[in-house]
């Protein structure tokens, strides 16, 4: 990793210490971000003033791994299809469940997905699969588009050669594959179905997305779902007519909202439109997934490769409750394990959509841990065991002034129908609390140049 540890460096001395340390260029680069409406909730998405960089070893670790995982996650869900006592295992809602039944009419189970990863040298831990409707991969692209040129990246590159790893295009070709499958034989009509903020300062990434299949020939509509309408087999907002929805919306999120008489979702059971992510998306979405994956009696028959992956990459997780189960071969009493072995576990909310908190053991006493671990027994959760995350000092701007602060890196492979294609980067403090040093960056494959 010297390569990447050498390129870091060399970069923040730049505009540390060197010829950009006047922040001009900066406060242009937030003007374009400004003028991009590349913000929400009135702060800009991207408060740093560096890309994060991975080698292009790192890259191929991710789609390798990542792809691997992603079969191993689609053969288990076929299982879980099957098997009702699989699927009581996921903890999925009545009304999940039944959409989770619904034949969406095309092959993939996600046609979009992304990974999050702890990615470190030559590490790669995967601590979650976003499969219901994944964000980042929108701003990520706009984002390697603007720092690209700005004027350290270009001294930078005189010595290093990037690579940007967008997935604009990879999208659109997976919603029309998927529209081709499902039966579409015309040029469709693409709703991007969400809920609309009733007040929004910036550009949301589905405007990101509207604009660029407009560009690319399609006539594309936000539409939130209580604009929907469904009569004589159509679907419909006002005139516009639409034959493929890409569902920006969480399963759990519009369940809380509406019942499955909405015209999404009679539209969906009657094959009347084509929905991408499908509802059954949700099956691969719940924290619980892991859980199937990291019990290997159930993976024992799995191709070598995927069991490579989920032995190496995946942590030990399972659906929290008073039962006995496996840990490293050994059986064990659940309860009892997770009480005893709190500095390395932590209990997390089955769903994201769901209000609940995470809670981490090894930032918390004995009793506090007791209560959440009651907590955890009360509501659908899963205990899974400690990821140490990756921590990089990025660049940041603050009040007109650049500081360096120690960010926790999530790392986001992005694919589409299995493979990945493209990558986000999200930094964070790594805490719980609201911070306003917390955004993505654009990430970028580094090589070094021949001398």
């Amino acid at each position: 990793m010297a390569l990447l540890d050498e390129a870091v460096a060399r970069y923040n001395k730049l505009i540390d210490s060197g010829p950009f340390r006047d922040l001009a260029w900066a406060e242009e680069l937030h003007g374009r971000m400004e003028s991009a409406k590349l913000s929400a909730g009135g702060r800009l998405i991207c408060p740093f003033l560096r890309p994060n960089f991975i080698s292009r070893r790192q890259y191929e670790s991710l789609v390798k791994t990542g792809e691997a995982l992603i079969g191993a996650i689609d053969r288990m869900e076929q299982m879980v299809l099957a098997s009702p006592a699989l699927l009581a295992r996921l903890e999925l809602l009545p009304a999940e469940k039944m959409l989770a039944a619904i034949d969406p009419g095309y092959q993939a189970l996600e046609v979009a997905a992304r990974l999050d990863t702890h990615l470190n040298n030559g590490t790669l831990r995967f601590v979650q699969y976003n499969a219901d409707s994944p964000t980042g991969a929108g701003y990520a692209d706009a984002l390697a588009d603007l720092f690209y040129d700005i004027p350290p990246m270009k001294e930078f590159r005189k010595r290093y050669a990037l690579t940007k790893v967008g997935s604009r295009k990879h999208l659109l070709h997976a919603l029309l594959k998927s529209y081709k499958q499902f039966g579409g034989t015309k040029r469709p009509h693409i709703a991007i179905v969400e809920f609309r903020p009733a007040y929004h300062s910036g550009q949301s990434e589905y405007e990101l997305f509207r604009d660029f299949f407009r560009e690319e020939g399609y006539q594309v509509e936000i539409v939130s779902p209580e604009q929907l309408e469904y009569r004589n087999r159509v679907l419909r907002r006002g005139n516009f007519e639409i034959d493929l929805v890409y569902r920006r919306l969480g399963v759990q999120e519009f369940l809380i909202r509406f019942d499955l008489t909405h015209p999404l979702v009679q539209a969906y059971r009657d094959r009347a439109v084509c929905v991408v992510n499908s509802f059954r998306s949700e099956l691969a979405h719940k924290k619980a997934m892991f859980g199937l994956l990291t019990d290997e009696s159930l993976t024992g028959k799995f191709p070598v490769a995927e069991r490579k992956a989920i032995r190496e990459h995946v942590p030990w997780t399972r659906l929290v409750a008073a039962t006995k189960t496996t840990y490293d071969d050994k059986t064990i009493d659940l309860p009892e394990f997770i009480s005893q072995n709190r500095e390395r576990l932590a209990l997390k909310p089955n769903d994201d959509y769901s209000d609940l908190h995470s809670y981490f053991g090894w930032e918390m006493d004995g009793p506090d841990w007791d209560r959440a671990i009651k907590q955890a027994m009360r509501a659908p959760y899963v205990v899974q065991e400690r990821v140490e995350p990756v921590r990089q000092v990025f660049p940041l701007m603050s009040f007109g002034h650049m500081e360096l602060r120690e960010m926790q890196v999530d790392v986001h492979p992005h694919a589409y129908l299995g493979k990945v294609q493209g990558c986000s980067s999200w930094l964070s403090t790594g805490n719980n609390g609201f911070s306003t040093a917390a955004g993505t960056v654009p990430t970028f494959i580094l090589d070094s140049k021949p001398a």
